[in-house]
């Protein structure tokens, strides 16, 4: 169902796309035009969205042992650079017509404004039933809301301009939807790297995930322990643990073994359902190669 909603609100937000170039062209409107370019990238996430959510299904082989998952960071990551690089020209070429303002056409403005406004409103009501659904329609979901101020900002500055004659309300708009843009851009790039660079999932404190195994009976030390994030809401997690010889005598490592995969996917903030864990006796340390603490 929620792939549905995405499919129109895609289609909605690639009409209002097409619409705002045309209207960034024809009036010369710098604050339509970092609309526009913020209309893009929202196309795109919607498109990533709808994208992700298909080649979820697809079934990992023995070359892609995880799919296609990570297809959504890559995508998310490149978009997040255009973006940035958007963000950075516009506060550049928002300070350089604060002082020399071009002439706007405002009236156009208004038009064209008023039709992305219609537009993403009409893709608010598309995706408000399902943006819990999961983290793409609720990241999309706020896409489009942004997009619906960035529209009321454009038909703001127009009505400032055509009523004062202030050519300097576009500039002044374009900067504002500008800081709005780049600190989201700056924490999504932060956290698509962050994936690629194989770190901690966010919210994964991996020194409490190592005091709660060593508080398990039978745990003498854990090593080797490793958590990164596949894709969005794919946490993995590995670790040696090293247990008493008596559990590889009397059976008890396999219970150990629920209970530390039950650990890491139910006690903290971040479910971790991929886990693996090497059970050691505490003389298998003296066989691995090389030495790990």
């Amino acid at each position: 169902m929620h792939r549905s909603r995405l499919s129109i609100a895609l289609g909605i937000s690639a009409t209002i796309l097409v619409s705002q170039i045309i209207g960034a062209i024809w009036t010369g409107s710098l604050a339509l035009l970092v609309d526009t370019a913020h209309v893009l990238t929202d196309t795109g996430g919607l498109a990533i969205a709808l994208l992700a959510a298909r080649l979820a299904q697809r079934p990992a082989t023995s070359r892609r042992t995880w799919g296609l998952r990570r297809t959504e960071v890559l995508a998310a990551t490149a978009q997040a650079s255009v973006l940035l690089a958007v963000g950075l020209y516009v506060l550049v070429e928002g300070v350089h017509r604060l002082v020399r303002p071009p002439e706007v056409a405002s009236a156009e403005m208004i038009v064209f404004g008023a039709v992305g406004l219609v537009g993403n409103v009409a893709a608010v009501v598309v995706l408000a039933g399902s943006r819990r659904a999961t983290f793409t329609t609720r990241a999309a979901f706020l896409e489009v809301v942004n997009d619906t101020l960035g529209s009321l900002a454009v038909i703001l500055a127009a009505v400032v301009m055509a009523l004062t004659g202030w050519a300097r309300a576009d500039a002044v708009v374009a900067l504002l939807i500008g800081l709005l843009i780049l600190p989201r851009t700056v924490s999504l790039l932060r956290e698509t790297v962050n994936v690629l660079l194989e770190s901690t999932p966010r919210g994964l404190d991996l020194d409490a995930v190592r005091g709660h195994i060593l508080e398990l009976p039978h745990v003498r030390a854990v090593h080797d322990l490793h958590a990164s994030q596949i894709a969005t809401g794919l946490p993995v997690l590995t670790a040696h643990v090293v247990l008493d010889d008596d559990c590889f005598r009397d059976g008890h490592a396999l219970d150990l073994l629920d209970q530390l995969q039950t650990c890491v996917a139910e006690h903290f903030d971040v479910s971790v359902e991929h886990s693996t864990f090497q059970l050691e006796p505490s003389t298998h340390r003296d066989h691995e190669y090389p030495p790990h603490d």
